[in-house]
């Protein structure tokens, strides 16, 4: 009975040092529950705790601005997250961005990109009213064909109506 104890023992501790070594070595890599850029969130070159990484943009400016249902206009909640996106911006002049105009999914295909690219122009205009040079912006819409919420309640809705703001270093629009 002793040996099976401290097999059971010697098996617990290398599951829970397993775990520990794989949680340590995901501490920079890609979050697969909301990092879709690739950003990663560790406090490397490239984290979030480096001011001049996509990685702080996305997560510490804000990369994406909520829309009421079916206006492109900004809120006052979406200026001020749009502020803080020219600032950074600003202050990182070899960085490049994608708007990406999103919708929900009611409505008509066609409607919903129509949609999304008035919501794109809106986070553009803005961005270029804030002095950011229309040369490293571009704009695209994906309408309600990229949801990140799926389902058929408001909740969900209100999710998808977006503009996100995806910066890349040294690449031209």
């Amino acid at each position: 009975m002793n040996r099976i104890a401290s097999l059971g023992l010697i098996v617990a501790l290398g599951l829970t040092s397993a775990c520990s070594n794989r949680a340590d070595n995901l501490a920079g890599s890609t979050d697969l529950n909301g990092d879709r850029y690739g950003y990663g969130s560790g406090s490397g070159a490239d984290g979030i705790s480096n001011p001049a990484s996509p990685a702080y943009f996305q997560a510490r400016v804000g990369d994406r601005v909520l829309f009421p249902v079916d206006t492109s206009g900004l809120t006052a909640e979406a200026r001020g997250i749009l502020d803080g996106q020219a600032q950074w911006l600003s202050s990182n002049p070899s960085f490049t961005a994608v708007i990406e105009g999103h919708a929900d999914e009611q409505g008509t295909r066609e409607y919903n990109l129509a949609l999304g690219a008035r919501r794109a122009s809106a986070v553009y205009d803005y961005l270029i009213s804030r002095g950011i040079s229309a040369s490293r912006l571009k704009t695209v819409s994906y309408g309600k064909e990229r949801p990140i919420e799926v389902c058929s309640e408001e909740s969900c809705y209100a999710k998808n109506r977006r503009a996100v703001t995806v910066v890349t270093a040294g690449a031209g629009v």
